[in-house]
């Protein structure tokens, strides 16, 4: 009867293949230091340098890094209160057939059309939308409240 065979160990033929070509063959070329396992001098895989040797560069990248979150989440987004229950969200028209809306878990808990869904056994994530805060984000851009096509940039445009 013929030995019965173990199914490779995947991460030694891992650990072999970065040997053998590397993590990734420009990072070791321009010597960024990264290393692509733990035996590298890097300690650890990553996928940009840390600028360790040079604290004003990591400074600076860490403060645009910051800059760049805030405008990536925060970036065009309005306060809109629901006429219905008062729950507030922050809203960003991006046309006609796209809004944006962030809800924070107290909103989402305190909707009046999500707990008649969960007061049914629903799943109000299951939802695309409160019809009712609809309603009040299109009474916002009728009012003015809220632009009905955003002037802020693209998150990817700066």
């Amino acid at each position: 009867m013929a030995a019965e065979q173990q199914p490779p160990d995947v991460d030694r033929l891992a650990r072999s293949m970065l040997l053998l070509h590397g993590g990734h063959d420009d990072d070791h070329e321009h010597g960024h230091g990264h290393g692509g396992h733990d035996g590298d001098t890097g300690g650890s895989w990553r996928k940009a340098p840390d600028f360790a040797s040079d604290p004003a560069r990591a400074s600076a990248v860490a403060e645009s890094t910051t800059r760049d979150r805030e405008r990536y989440l925060n970036s065009g987004l309005a306060e809109v209160d629901c006429r219905h229950c008062h729950v507030s969200v922050r809203v960003k028209k991006l046309g006609p057939a796209h809004t944006s809306v962030q809800w924070s878990s107290a909103a989402t808990q305190r909707c009046a059309y999500f707990t008649e869904i969960r007061d049914s056994g629903g799943d109000p994530a299951r939802e695309r939308a409160c019809p009712r805060l609809s309603d009040s984000i299109r009474h916002a851009v009728s009012e003015g409240c809220l632009e009905e096509y955003s002037s802020a940039p693209s998150p990817g445009d700066g």
